[in-house]
């Protein structure tokens, strides 16, 4: 099981992560992809990365935009897992097109 980051460790590393804030045990962004196909892509892409690394996120999709909540279950907070799968969840919005946080 992953450690548990302490709060400082969140916050800074959210500062490395456009779009994503915390909520709670969990980090969270909303992303809005230019159209349908591009929200599905990216979508699919972190769908092979987290299944890779064995750590799955809550993923809404609606129309062109993606919410995504990360948090380690088993762990009962956040670790380095989330914030790793969250980077990646930028690499494949930014290869669509789309800005988190912008």
């Amino acid at each position: 099981m992953s450690r548990l980051l302490t709060d400082d460790e969140v916050t800074r590393q959210l500062a490395d992560l456009p779009g994503f804030e915390r909520d709670g045990d969990a980090i969270v962004a909303t992303i809005e992809a230019p159209d349908f196909p591009a929200a599905v892509r990216i979508v699919d892409a972190v769908a092979e990365e987290a299944e890779r690394m064995n750590h799955h996120p809550d993923i809404d999709i609606r129309w062109r935009t993606t919410r995504w909540l990360l948090t380690t279950h088993d762990a009962g907070g956040l670790t380095q897992l989330d914030v790793e799968l969250a980077h990646r969840i930028v690499e494949a919005a930014r290869a669509e097109g789309a800005t988190p946080g912008e």
